[in-house]
């Protein structure tokens, strides 16, 4: 047991001063639900608090991980430092990532002040995964500037990024009929910034006003979303797109605002892992349980509603 304290103690020691073989380590021990996980992110946390969270969130194939390449390249021109965080969807086999978005940020890999992670979302429906939130803890330990989370892109519910993020981007592309239903959605509150890529697209004029439109109909506040059309594969429209970002970050830091919504963000995290945790457990406690099954029967015959079926449950763990 000492020994491995000891090894944990380095461990974070080694991530505090940036090592990327250690960042790497530190995720994979939080994905992996160990309790060194946990460990660890206990020890670092109080150094925590320092990097900047963008995220990326829209429909799928709008170019997001094309978007952040090109956002991370202008990124390192400032001499910033980053780390990257894919969501990819999960494979219904392995419950691994099924995409592997790291492949377009190939041009970044040999960087040493860029760190890519891609992450299974493991059915988490709104985008982001359980671990995402305590790995994003792991790269701002490790003094990353910048951390950029892209969503997994699973459509309209995909907004849990706007409680962690210090700036959401939404990218929707023209011509998409996701991006269109993106437009009637939940998901359009969410953004502090709107990219429209691939903008070569004949219909980008049209998209920009639809979304103009949508955003007319809003609640209207202090900040006006703006809207950049970039085209991330020429580079076109990253740097005005970094530039919103930048003033967003300014306007909520003067306005204030930016305490507040980390620490919006924070409870946000809390009650987010809180809540995977309590499934899991609850899902443990009831395999095999006889009483649960007949339960869960008598719903099926119509005997009892899934409401009461799910207090009595509760009752049954809270007495246990």
């Amino acid at each position: 047991m000492a020994a491995s304290m000891a090894r944990d103690d380095r461990l974070a020691e080694r991530l505090l001063e940036g090592d990327k073989r250690a960042l790497a380590r530190a995720i994979t021990l939080i994905e992996s639900g160990a309790e060194a996980g946990d460990e660890l992110i206990r020890e670092v946390f109080p150094r925590t608090g320092s990097a900047r969270v963008i995220g990326l969130t829209g429909p799928p194939g709008v170019g997001k991980s094309t978007l952040i390449a090109a956002l991370v390249a202008r990124l390192r021109e400032q001499d910033r430092n980053i780390g990257v965080l894919s969501i990819d969807p999960s494979s219904p086999f392995t419950q691994g990532a099924l995409l592997g978005d790291r492949i377009r940020l190939a041009d970044h890999f040999l960087d040493d002040e860029v760190f890519i992670r891609s992450m299974a979302s493991r059915g988490a429906l709104g985008g982001l995964a359980e671990a995402s939130l305590q790995a994003a803890l792991a790269m701002d330990a490790a003094g990353k500037d910048d951390v950029l989370v892209e969503t997994v892109g699973v459509g309209q519910a995909e907004i849990d990024i706007v409680d962690h993020a210090d700036t959401v981007v939404l990218v929707l592309m023209p011509g998409s009929g996701d991006s269109v239903q993106a437009l009637k959605a939940g998901v359009m509150e969410i953004p502090d910034v709107i990219a429209v890529n691939k903008s070569e697209h004949p219909l980008t004029d049209t998209m920009v006003r639809e979304v103009r439109s949508v955003l007319a109909l809003g609640p209207q506040g202090s900040w006006t979303v703006p809207i950049i059309q970039t085209e991330a594969t020429t580079g076109t429209g990253v740097g005005e797109l970094l530039d919103a970002i930048d003033a967003h970050g300014n306007h909520i830091e003067q306005e204030g605002t930016l305490a507040e919504r980390r620490a919006r963000n924070l409870r946000a995290e809390v009650l987010s892992i809180a809540a995977a945790r309590m499934r899991r457990e609850l899902e443990r406690g009831i395999d095999g349980d006889a009483g649960v099954k007949a339960l869960l029967d008598q719903v099926v015959k119509r005997e009892i509603d899934p409401a009461s079926a799910a207090k009595q449950l509760l009752e049954r763990v809270e007495t246990d």
